[in-house]
């Protein structure tokens, strides 16, 4: 089941979610990817998808002006987007990944992966990006929640097309 945006242009940016467990942590993605008008979000995994009233509690209706799709394994997500043109990129913290700043500088169209709260994203998923991207963390915890996150990397992501 999907949901089709309106007719409004959207950024050649999609972002997948990967394996996320928080019902509430979708739907503020839900909220976040109208906010910046990106192309679409891609449910994996074992990642919840409407109809679910916790999804809609947070969404606060953006289920149904975000396209969004539901995978099962996040392989055919990941090779249906690089067919449609999209740099595949994890947000993760590896020995490997660039600031999360390169994301403006880099041309779209991207898909962004965003993984578990906990456990964040696979080796073999990382394996199929073309990079990852970090956000630098000052603090002791050193991690942010997947819903901040997400909106942090995607106003990044959109930033040139302002400029």
């Amino acid at each position: 089941m999907s949901s089709d945006r309106s007719s409004n242009t959207s950024f050649p940016v999609s972002i997948i979610l990967y394996n996320v467990r928080s019902l509430y942590n979708v739907g503020s993605i839900f909220r976040t990817c109208d906010a910046t008008n990106i192309e679409k979000l891609i449910l994996t995994g074992y990642t919840p998808h409407p109809p679910r009233k916790e999804i809609y509690k947070t969404a606060l209706g953006a289920t149904d002006t975000v396209k969004w799709s539901y995978y099962k394994d996040i392989n055919d997500a990941i090779n249906d987007e690089r067919q449609n043109g999209k740099q595949i990129v994890a947000v993760e913290l590896t020995n490997k990944s660039k600031p999360h700043t390169i994301l403006a500088e880099n041309k779209l169209p991207i898909c962004l992966i965003l993984g578990n709260e906990l456990s964040g994203i696979d080796d073999i998923v990382l394996e199929q990006c073309d990079y990852a991207v970090q956000i630098p963390m000052h603090g002791i915890k050193h991690s942010l929640n997947v819903s901040v996150v997400a909106g942090i990397v995607l106003y990044e992501a959109i930033k040139n097309v302002f400029h």
